[in-house]
């Protein structure tokens, strides 16, 4: 990946293009916008960096959302609200400023999308890091019997019992909020229970699912990934939308190598699991995702199914054709892990991969 912020050409061809789209997409005059690219070149030249303002800043990770090859729910990208959070200096206020968004976010289930962007990379490579995936997420443990909890957190849960942190050791344990600011020691904030909503999975006409005790949180706020705008990097800019129901019915309490759930369900079912051939992690599959979304919604929580979320990525798609843009799109991440076939973008396989700019680049595991 090229270091923008410690080339100076880099930057400000970066950082011309942004404006140029901005202004272009904004309706704004070509007199504001060459006053602006002269203002933004001489401060490139100065200090080697320059500073957005909120309207460019919140332009731009819409247009990163837009832009994300791999979201499949991109038809909401200017709804997106952005809080300027560049000013926190502290681990304590960007702590504070992450406890905002999961309540702003959160919105008593009416799950509102939502970035907060905290001061960018400099030239000198001081920079902010979550080491969070997301504001909200369940740790892993290694026992002897096996991994307790979410099997994709087990790196992060051992880096941070290392620092000090000890959860209670059960399936469902929130992991604390862990910042770094350049080099120093990371710092760990427990998420108050009142900031923290969950659903516990009951099925509309199962009565005894209840029985297998699963539960999923409401928000997923994604909290890695660099936001590139005009040359500059946020390193630390969560945001979150809804989850699409598959995520979790078909993925994060599904997939064998997470918390594999299929055959209790199956057990729980009465399904004969001795063989493939009766597809009973197909029926398990199944419902568990109806369980998923009937219990989302029986909680007032925002989410979409599979289906629904497939048709508005294709009204996006057509909105983008007709405003002459090129719909940046990976395909095997596009289409939902439970019935691909029987959404409209399994036949959208054409569609292609760019490297495009303003975006959400992913960032290197920072322990």
């Amino acid at each position: 990946m090229i270091n923008v912020i410690n080339n100076g050409t880099v930057i400000e061809q970066e950082a011309i293009s942004f404006i140029q789209l901005y202004y272009e997409e904004t309706g704004r005059s070509q007199e504001e916008m060459d006053h602006r690219i002269a203002e933004i070149l001489a401060s490139v030249r100065e200090t080697g960096t320059y500073s957005h303002t909120i309207e460019e800043l919140a332009f731009g990770a819409r247009v990163a959302w837009r832009n994300n090859s791999r979201c499949i729910g991109r038809l909401f990208w200017e709804s997106l609200e952005v809080i300027d959070e560049r000013a926190a200096s502290t681990e304590e206020a960007i702590a504070d400023a992450l406890l905002r968004h999961i309540a702003y976010a959160t919105n008593e289930g009416r799950i509102r999308p939502t970035l907060t962007v905290f001061a960018p990379e400099t030239a000198a490579g001081q920079r902010i890091r979550i080491w969070n995936h997301q504001l909200i997420r369940y740790a892993g443990y290694r026992t002897s019997e096996g991994i307790i909890g979410d099997p994709a957190s087990v790196a992060f849960t051992e880096a941070i019992m290392r620092l000090g942190w000890s959860g209670q050791g059960t399936k469902y344990d929130i992991l604390p909020l862990v910042i770094q600011i350049n080099d120093d020691e990371p710092r760990l904030f427990p998420v108050p229970d009142s900031y923290i909503k969950e659903v516990e999975l009951v099925h509309p006409d199962i009565g005894n699912f209840a029985d297998l005790n699963l539960r999923w949180y409401a928000v997923p706020i994604l909290s890695d990934m660099q936001l590139e705008i005009g040359g500059i990097r946020y390193t630390a800019a969560p945001f979150n939308g809804w989850y699409m129901g598959t995520e979790i019915g078909a993925r994060n309490l599904a997939d064998v190598e997470r918390y594999n759930e299929l055959p209790a369900i199956a057990d729980k079912l009465g399904l004969d699991r001795s063989s493939n051939t009766n597809l009973w992690k197909d029926r398990a599959l199944l419902e568990l995702n109806a369980a998923v979304i009937h219990s989302f919604k029986s909680n007032g929580v925002s989410i979409v199914d599979h289906h629904t979320a497939a048709e508005q990525f294709m009204t996006f798609m057509k909105r983008e054709e007709a405003q002459d843009r090129a719909v940046n799109a990976r395909w095997s991440w596009l289409i939902p892990p439970m019935s691909p076939a029987a959404t409209p973008i399994w036949n959208q396989s054409q569609l292609v991969e760019q490297e495009i700019r303003p975006d959400y680049k992913p960032q290197q595991v920072p322990y």
